[in-house]
C-alpha cells in the first residue's frame, strides 16, 4: 500500500473517531459475511458503531488522543466499537453479545476508558457497573428519600391535628 493511500485511510479513520473518547476493541476475524452483517445490524440498532481497521493505521490515526492506548499490544485487524449513551452501556451491550454465543468468532480484546487501556477482563467488570441512567435513578432516589420521609413526618401530626380541630368544630356545631 502506498504512503498516499495509507495517509488517506489514516485521515478517514481519524475523522470517524473524532470526538470518541471511550471505545471497545474486539476481534471479528473469521466471521462469515452473514454473521458480520447480522452483528453490524444488531449493533446499529443499539446505536453502536463498528469500524474494522488495521491496527497500525488506527494507531497512527489516534496517536496523541485518549484512544491511543487502545491499540498498544495489538496485532492485525481489530474492530473498534463506540457509541451508546455511555461507556458502561456500551460494555453491557458488547458483553451481552458475547454471552449470547450467537457470534462465536466475536471476541472481546479490550478497550479504553478516559485514556486508560482496559483488558477484556476489566471490560467485563465495567459491564457490571450501573449505567448512567441507573446512576441517575439511584441518585434521585437518594435525594427524594429524606424529602418524602420529612414530608410524612410533617403531614402525619398535621393531619391528626386537623382531624381533632374538625371534630371540635363538629361538636360545637352539634351543641348549638
Amino acid at each position: 500500500m502506498s504512503k498516499y493511500v495509507k495517509n488517506l485511510i489514516t485521515a478517514d479513520i481519524k475523522n470517524r473517531l473524532d470526538g470518541v473518547s471511550d471505545a471497545v476493541v474486539a476481534n471479528v476475524i473469521g466471521m462469515n459475511s452473514d454473521s458480520t452483517f447480522r452483528i453490524r445490524k444488531l449493533l446499529r440498532e443499539k446505536g453502536i458503531s463498528m469500524l474494522v481497521v488495521k491496527r497500525s493505521l488506527a494507531s497512527r490515526a489516534v496517536s496523541g488522543s485518549s484512544l491511543g492506548p487502545m491499540f498498544d499490544d495489538r496485532q492485525g485487524s481489530v474492530a473498534v466499537l463506540w457509541g451508546c449513551e455511555d461507556f458502561v452501556s456500551l460494555t453491557k451491550e458488547v458483553v451481552a453479545i458475547i454471552k449470547s454465543r450467537e457470534f462465536e468468532k466475536f471476541e472481546l480484546k479490550g478497550g479504553v476508558m478516559d485514556g486508560d487501556a482496559l483488558t477484556a477482563e476489566k471490560i467485563m467488570e465495567v459491564s457490571k457497573w450501573p449505567s448512567r441512567l441507573e446512576q441517575i435513578s439511584l441518585l434521585v432516589g437518594q435525594i427524594l428519600g429524606p424529602g418524602s420521609q420529612l414530608s410524612a413526618q410533617l403531614l402525619g401530626p398535621g393531619s391528626q391535628l386537623a382531624g381533632q380541630v374538625k371534630k371540635l368544630v363538629e361538636d360545637k356545631e352539634g351543641q348549638e
